[in-house]
């Protein structure tokens, strides 16, 4: 683990590793950042449950896309920024991270909601040489098979290295900037960011897992939400653009956040 994070922090340069060294004997000082367009539904709980760790010092950023139903003005007593950005997870989970202070940077979904003990977990992680990771992810719901894909898909991203936006990926901060942060395409960004940390460290797996709500796979169907998502990366992964892919996913579930 320590080879294959050394040659990655050479690809980095000097600095990363300067900055690796200082964080294995640092506190961790999270960000969290969470894009959002038209979740007024949704935000509200979730900042909620972050209040505990803004009241601990970490801070939670809010970075939304033009919202039109109120979300801004629910967000905004309950997170220490209120960022606005073009819609797009993209660009603002870039708008986000510009502002961010801490030296771990986490994303995540509205819909989502971290483990009690995330920040033990993620002082953890600044104990090892990862520059990254995510968390294992837990479905909403009663029903088995939403145990099942959740299942499915922790075992499929610990096998690939690859972190979707369901799992709240983790990077620290340096590494982000130094990347370049998440490339500028509709979708699948989560995991061509995934490819090029993959290329610095493998991701630091955490088992305690984040909930995210099941709704997109209750509005679309859970088995055609699988053939779905495995189309799509399927084609991505043969070379298909992302602004191409974008027009076979429907822009209330790409833009939901």
């Amino acid at each position: 683990m320590w080879l294959k994070a050394l040659r990655g922090l050479f690809i980095l340069g000097s600095g990363a590793i300067n900055t690796l060294m200082t964080d294995l004997k640092t506190d961790v000082r999270l960000s969290v950042i969470v894009p959002v367009w038209n979740e007024a539904v949704v935000i509200g709980a979730l900042l909620q449950s972050l209040r505990p760790l803004r009241a601990a010092g970490h801070e939670v950023i809010v970075a939304d896309g033009g919202s039109n139903d109120g979300t801004q003005d629910l967000a905004r007593p309950m997170c220490n920024q209120l960022v606005g950005a073009e819609l797009g997870r993209s660009a603002q989970m870039n708008a986000g991270a510009a502002v961010a202070q801490g030296n771990v940077l986490l994303f995540l979904h509205a819909d989502t909601q971290l483990p009690v003990d995330a920040v033990q977990q993620l002082q953890a992680f600044l104990a090892t040489p990862n520059v990254w990771g995510r968390f294992d992810v837990c479905l909403s719901g009663s029903r088995p098979l939403f145990r099942v894909i959740s299942w499915f898909m922790n075992k499929r991203s610990r096998l690939t290295g690859i972190c979707t936006g369901d799992q709240a990926m983790f990077v620290r901060r340096d590494t982000f900037e130094v990347l370049g942060g998440f490339a500028p395409q509709p979708l699948m960004e989560d995991v061509e960011l995934s490819r090029r940390l993959r290329d610095v460290s493998r991701p630091f797996c955490i088992a305690s897992p984040v909930t995210t709500d099941s709704r997109r796979w209750q509005q679309r169907g859970a088995w055609a939400t699988i053939l779905l998502m495995w189309q799509l990366r399927w084609r991505y992964w043969r070379g298909e653009s992302a602004e191409s892919l974008a027009q076979a996913y429907p822009s209330d579930v790409r833009n939901a956040q």
